[in-house]
């Protein structure tokens, strides 16, 4: 065939230029508006997560170290709900706000984790398209929940420190309640955009995602048409939920820190710096990884640093909290006591 098209040269040049042509309506009707068959992954029914598959070596090791750290994600979060939910001297606003933030870091090792630790054990690493969709929802939607209830989490911080007196008051359950289901609504419709924007962009086919799970900056990269809208979305909500917590974070603590070099009580400084210093870390430990990965462009040679980012704030992260509120916290030792002695009286009784 090949000496047949040098003899006849016209052949060949008429084959490259159907070829051409081909290739530039196939182009053509993928970056218009109308894209015959929308070649996506849905077509294909699933995603294949590379995950951390570049280093084999290393798989093994990362399942036993994130298996452990997502049991003491359970353990601690679920210890820290019931802990709080049993004993009445910790129905208190800051306790009733952290079981929130345990129940949502429950929720959010579970939305990725176990996909990674299966994907991780066994050659297989794919995820449904639906699952895929669902994972991007709930991660993204818990993530934002958690940025926004540090703020209400840290105005809870500047009532009880700047205004003891008016703190019933100011931190009334009706309030609370409110303050937390604003912080799960605010965080489901964020992620609500962003999944629909996500998932409306073709494919074109491709379906291997270089991420552990489904998050938005890396699903944009499988796209073959222009995503600047959607990244400057991403970028102006990012900004939206985190760096205007973030602001209003520090600027509470700036208050509290102020109230607390007035303080003439040792006691009432070693509480407030104990409690406010827990939460400052917790407030570290998210929103500087987010601002790593959200506030910048999404780009494939900082991929492999973004997964070792985002495996650091969705399993070290959740399973640091309930340390970080409890290791040094008197109430939560008095609440422990007091069920022990509870449950010794019990026991005798019977």
């Amino acid at each position: 065939m090949a000496l047949f098209e040098e003899q006849n040269p016209g052949l060949g040049t008429a084959r490259a230029l159907k070829d051409i042509n081909t290739n530039q309506q196939v182009s053509h009707t993928v970056k218009g508006v109308k894209v015959w068959k929308k070649i996506n992954a849905s077509s294909e029914g699933y995603f294949i997560l590379l995950g951390f598959s570049k280093w084999p070596h290393l798989e093994v090791v990362l399942f036993v170290v994130i298996l452990i750290f997502y049991l003491a994600t359970l353990t601690g979060n679920l210890f820290i709900i019931i802990l709080s939910h049993l004993d009445s001297q910790l129905h208190t606003p800051m306790y009733f706000f952290l079981s929130n933030l345990s129940a949502l870091d429950i929720c959010y090792t579970t939305s990725s984790v176990p996909q990674l630790l299966f994907n991780l054990w066994g050659p297989q690493k794919t995820i449904s398209y639906a699952g895929c969709m669902f994972q991007l929802y709930f991660v993204l939607a818990l993530g934002t929940t958690e940025c926004v209830l540090l703020v209400v989490m840290s105005y809870d911080r500047y009532a009880a420190v700047c205004k003891p007196l008016h703190y019933s008051v100011l931190m009334n359950p009706s309030l609370c309640h409110m303050l937390a289901a604003t912080s799960w609504i605010c965080g489901f419709l964020d992620s609500a955009l962003h999944s629909l924007l996500t998932f409306w962009v073709p494919l074109c086919g491709n379906h291997q995602v270089d991420h552990f799970f489904c998050e938005v900056p890396a699903l944009l990269q499988l796209s073959c048409v222009d995503t600047r809208a959607n990244e400057m979305t991403l970028l102006v909500a990012s900004s939206l939920f985190v760096l205007i917590p973030l602001i209003l974070i520090f600027t509470s603590y700036g208050a509290i820190a102020q109230a607390v070099l007035k303080m003439h009580s040792n006691t009432g400084f070693q509480k407030a710096f104990g409690t406010c210093g827990a939460h400052l870390m917790v407030v570290c430990l998210l929103f500087i990884p987010a601002m790593c990965i959200y506030l910048q462009p999404p780009t494939k040679t900082n991929q492999d640093q973004a997964k070792f980012i985002a495996l650091f704030y969705t399993v070290v992260t959740p399973s640091l909290n309930p340390l970080i509120y409890t290791l040094r916290n008197k109430d939560v030792r008095g609440a422990v006591r007091r069920l022990m002695i509870t449950k010794v009286i019990l026991e005798r009784k019977t």
